[in-house]
């Protein structure tokens, strides 16, 4: 592997600046535990059957989380640079995931294990505030996309993504944006189109 962009050092202050304030000593510790990784355009980052182990702290790039479902690909979560992607289930009760993910730009992304991250957390207070809101944006996002394909009609589900998500629009696939939104591609064209007329 290459040498990434960043250093580990760079990443600890990026988190630190989105999550939670820490003193000189909780960086050191929050860097010690981080662990580049940079993954190629459609290269698998975790498949179905494995255990998800890692927070993954997307530096630059765009990954996809996905399943099967009836023989359908569904895509469960678009993340784009300075977010966060996990199977949250997978990682919490270390079981063997359902859910798949995969790089659709070449990406640059921090992992920090749970074991790791969690042995820290116990001593640093900042560091379990970094862990905690992590975890809240994780489910605020899931809650966020479950509103929008229960309760939201075709074009303000494009409205509100382009709003919460104006990189993903920008530079996802059109069908992996439709199928995030539980929509056809044809409808995705057609919502899009309206949109610009607005």
């Amino acid at each position: 592997m290459k040498e990434a962009p960043y250093s580990t050092r760079d990443i600890a202050r990026e988190l630190a600046r989105k999550y939670s304030t820490m003193t000189h000593d909780e960086l050191d510790t929050l860097e010690s535990i981080l662990v580049p990784r940079k993954y190629a355009k459609n290269e698998p980052i975790l498949k179905e059957g494995e255990v998800c182990r890692d927070i993954l702290y997307i530096h630059t790039g765009l990954v996809r989380q996905f399943y099967h479902k009836k023989g359908r690909i569904l895509t469960e979560h678009i993340g784009v640079d300075g977010t966060i992607v996990m199977c949250i289930e997978s990682l919490f009760r270390e079981e063997p995931t359902i859910l798949q993910m995969e790089a659709i730009e070449p990406s640059v992304c921090y992992a920090l294990p749970k074991k790791k991250l969690e042995e820290v957390a116990l001593h640093n207070v900042n560091i379990q505030i970094l862990y905690r809101k992590i975890l809240e944006e994780s489910l605020i996002l899931s809650q966020v996309h479950a509103d929008l394909v229960r309760f939201e009609t075709a074009q303000n589900r494009y409205k509100r993504l382009r709003k919460l998500m104006p990189k993903v629009v920008q530079r996802a696939p059109l069908n992996y944006i439709a199928n995030y939104l539980q929509m056809t591609p044809e409808t995705l064209s057609r919502v899009r189109s309206a949109t610009l007329l607005e």
